[in-house]
């Protein structure tokens, strides 16, 4: 490690002391190697253990460190000090969602919201009582993995959320990484709860809230794309509506 050294400033919040959120600022050695989050457990270890945020696997798998770097949706995992060496680094929890402490934000309701667009497989055999042998099958072939494969690696970090203006605006807003993640069951061959999970995809706070700015696509940091998977929904919608015209449910024809 050289002398240099680097700023960051952290945004700070404790419930149980601090009326509003105040920036405090640190002055730590300055490592290429060291990722947002290495730079976090240093100050935490070495200047002030009260520090708070979230962290698990290190490796991008978990979601668990996300916040806003520079004004942007980042994991603190995969963003490094040299991206902004020799300037300021300016460190705040994901936006659009109440603090808890420090860098530490409140994900119930997003948890409820994962919830109400039921992410899983729904067997619709499953309570029939038939053996499964006889029940739906669980193979795939590759075109029909490919379908949904993209859709299922979200990681749950909330980047998207913090980027959605739209979230920002009407927090009754499923959401992108909800939405994208309903799309991704039903677009698997195994899966038989597309109906269920109508209520909530088609809902006026489901995919017509999205105003397809496109910026939760961008902070995604597995590609997910989740205003693609918006998109869809929306086009599935409309074609499920004017098939409702042509062909009335109860119709014989």
């Amino acid at each position: 490690m050289s002398n240099a050294m680097i700023t960051l400033e952290i945004l700070r919040y404790n419930p149980e002391r601090d009326e509003k959120p105040a920036f405090g600022r640190f002055e730590i050695p300055y490592d290429a190697n060291w990722s947002l989050l290495d730079a976090l457990s240093y100050i935490k270890d070495e200047v002030d253990s009260s520090l708070a945020y979230r962290w698990s696997c290190r490796m991008a798998v978990c979601g668990s460190c996300g916040m806003v770097v520079n004004g942007t949706p980042k994991l603190g995992c995969e963003t490094f000090l040299r991206d902004f060496y020799p300037g300021t680094v300016k460190i705040e929890p994901l936006a659009n969602f109440p603090i808890e402490r420090d860098l530490i934000v409140d994900s119930e309701d997003f948890m409820q919201k994962l919830e109400s667009v039921k992410p899983y497989i729904i067997d619709a055999m499953a309570d029939t009582g038939k053996p499964k042998e006889i029940r739906h099958t669980h193979r795939q072939t590759p075109a029909q993995l490919m379908k949904y494969k993209q859709f299922s690696q979200c990681i749950n970090c909330m980047l998207c959320y913090s980027a959605c203006p739209q979230f920002g605006l009407n927090p009754l807003f499923t959401g992108p990484a909800v939405l994208a993640l309903g799309h991704r069951y039903n677009l698997d061959s195994r899966d038989d709860g597309a109906d269920q999970r109508t209520e909530v995809i088609q809902d006026k706070n489901g995919v017509w809230s999205c105003t397809f700015i496109g910026y939760c696509s961008e902070v995604c940091p597995k590609s997910v794309d989740p205003a693609a998977a918006i998109q869809q929904q929306k086009a599935s919608g409309a074609q499920d509506w004017a098939f409702s015209f042509l062909m009335p449910r109860g119709s014989d024809q």
